[in-house]
């Protein structure tokens, strides 16, 4: 079955070695391409189109990546394509990425391409956890990727809920503290807002000037053995080799800069690295594979030109690249000036147009309120003029009524003559009338006088029949009655009702706030900001309290006792190399 599967390979292998032409997926951090390739073609005329392609000159940098078993490999430049250990399937997948790391992005990433390539490509490692990011700088590196996305912070364009969709902090990191999606998405937010007029390129470089200091950056690490057996990692960067404990990526135990190595070779799976110094021995390990030790020996390679390369004077190439960079930033320099000057005028006309329209409406309303105050006043007009009217028809009926009094007047004045003739008639008339009053009373009174000598005798007769019927009765009666006594009134008691009046007191309970004091832990990041180690300091003190201890990975537990300890990723190689290589070499071999 082997057999027969190496037999088909194989075939495929030769057909498309005698086909003419073969098709080259690329991909890169942002998107995908498809080349159609000569099978004549060398790994340096399919990475030449690609960097062309991209616009790229600061080639040294990359490299074209594929899969091959369980490890990567690197295109060689000298060698065709198809007689690489490529994959079969076409189109033949490649990962333009960068190889080598510059020791100082700012000073050594001329082109934006170059510093947007990597920058996504750091970017997509601290998310996927290959380079360890403590918490707080994880934030504050969110928050550039943030302004290089979406530019100035606006508070009318990014409300709350912006963020929700987008991929910005490590899982190990969310998965330690007690905190939402939104208290995540606030505090990255608070340190954007602080990278208010910024370039995406600038919000970039910070990036990566935050990235090239944390410990794992731009290292690539393999698994050796020294001469005792003893397991071991090799780290390979930008400023040299650096042994590591398996658990421990975080701090190496020794380091060899790459201008202490004067050679460096393989023999199957060891590996013999000759130091600067004759005196001081060879020191030796072994990989697991051969095709390891082949990429170490690259990426070894690699590194130590790039090394010496910056130390001394710049190609005139990468002078002309500098040049033009610094051109051009100067160009851009002075177009951002003249967009912000653009920008504060347009908001200065916005403002007077703000202003205009608000004077413009403060107006209408006063003139609306004149309008309305005029439309009242020809209203009292009319109803004064209408009360004019009825006070003018009310004085009319009033003399009328004064005309007519006059007349009655008049009337009466005739009356009351005619009255004093009727009243001398009257008076005699009178006269007659109290003379037979007078008369009337007296015969009243003889009247008076005999009726009240009627009631004498009716009383005595009264008194007469009254003492004929006791006797009669006396006579009649044998025995007298007598009703019996009347019982007392019962009477029910009165019924008294009190009614207690009920009361209730109610007491405020006093609501109080519970204020945690956290610690503050002093962190030295970044020697060369003082700023940035402020804004880290500050981060971690806001999200320390909210921190679960119990999952914390060996690499945080290892950060933080560096962190206590002072010690960084540059202090500690200085620590290191300051140590003869000598001695170097026989701890590694102690190891």
């Amino acid at each position: 079955m082997a057999s027969a599967l190496a037999a088909k390979m194989g075939l495929n292998s030769l057909r498309r070695k005698q086909a003419r032409n073969f098709n080259v997926r690329i991909s890169t951090m942002e998107s995908d391409m498809e080349f159609n390739c000569e099978v004549k073609w060398k790994g340096k005329d399919l990475f030449d189109l690609v960097c062309r392609t991209l616009g790229l000159r600061e080639t040294w940098f990359f490299g074209l990546q594929y899969n091959i078993k369980d490890t990567v490999a690197w295109l060689k430049m000298d060698k065709k394509v198809l007689d690489q250990e490529v994959p079969k399937e076409e189109p033949i997948t490649l990962h333009f990425l960068a190889k080598f790391y510059p020791e100082n992005a700012e000073e050594e990433l001329v082109q934006d391409i170059t510093q947007h390539l990597f920058f996504l490509q750091v970017k997509r490692k601290i998310l996927e956890e290959e380079i360890h990011c403590p918490p707080e700088a994880s934030v504050l590196l969110a928050s550039y990727a943030v302004h290089a996305k979406y530019g100035d912070y606006d508070p009318s364009v990014h409300k709350p809920g912006f963020l929700a969709q987008e991929e910005l902090l490590p899982k190990r990191v969310i998965n330690l503290y007690q905190m939402t999606a939104e208290m995540w998405e606030e505090r990255i937010t608070a340190c954007y807002v602080e990278h208010r007029g910024r370039t995406r390129d600038e919000a970039e470089m910070e990036y990566l000037k935050i990235a090239q200091d944390l410990d794992m950056y731009g290292v690539n690490y393999f698994l050796i053995r020294n001469k005792k057996g003893t397991d071991l990692l090799l780290g390979v960067d930008a400023l040299g080799l650096h042994i590591y404990e398996p658990d421990n990526r975080l701090t190496p135990k020794c380091s060899f800069p790459w201008n202490e190595i004067r050679n460096i070779s393989y023999s199957d799976k060891e590996f013999t690295i000759k130091p600067l110094d004759k005196k001081t021995n060879v020191f030796k390990f072994n990989s697991s594979r051969l095709r390891v030790n082949k990429l170490i020996l690259q990426l070894c390679i690699g590194n130590h030109d790039l090394f010496m390369r910056r130390r001394r004077v710049d190609s005139l190439e990468v002078q002309q690249m500098k040049t033009q960079a610094r051109e051009e930033r100067a160009r851009k320099q002075v177009e951002r000036q003249r967009l912000e000057r653009e920008k504060q005028l347009r908001e200065e006309a916005e403002r007077a147009r703000d202003e205009l329209e608000r004077r413009l409406i403060q107006l209408q309303d006063e003139a609306h309120m004149a309008n309305e105050a005029l439309l009242r006043s020809e209203q009292t007009a009319d109803l004064l003029a209408e009360k004019a009217q009825i006070a003018e028809e009310e004085a009319k009926l009033l003399a009328q009524k004064a005309a007519e009094a006059e007349t009655e007047m008049q009337r009466i004045k005739v009356t009351a003559i005619r009255s004093q003739e009727e009243r001398r008639l009257m008076e005699q008339k009178m006269l007659e009338v109290e003379m037979l009053a007078l008369k009337m009373a007296e015969e009243s009174e003889r009247r008076a006088k005999e009726a009240e000598q009627l009631k004498q005798d009716l009383q005595e007769a009264r008194e007469s029949e009254r003492r004929a019927k006791h006797k009669l009765l006396e006579i009649t009666s044998k025995a007298v009655y007598t009703p019996p006594a009347l019982p007392a009134d019962s009477m029910p008691a009165d019924l008294s009702f009190s009614r207690e009046n009920l009361s209730f007191d109610f007491k405020d309970t006093d609501m109080k706030r519970l204020s945690m004091e956290i610690e503050k832990e002093k962190v030295e990041y970044m020697e060369k900001s003082k700023h940035l180690q402020e804004q880290l300091n500050e981060l971690k003190t806001e999200i320390e309290s909210l921190k679960l201890k119990e999952r914390e990975t060996p690499l945080d537990i290892i950060h933080n006792q560096n962190t206590e300890q002072g010690t960084s990723k540059h202090s500690n190689f200085k620590k290191l190399t300051l140590q003869s290589t000598k001695s170097r070499v026989a701890f590694f071999e102690e190891l």
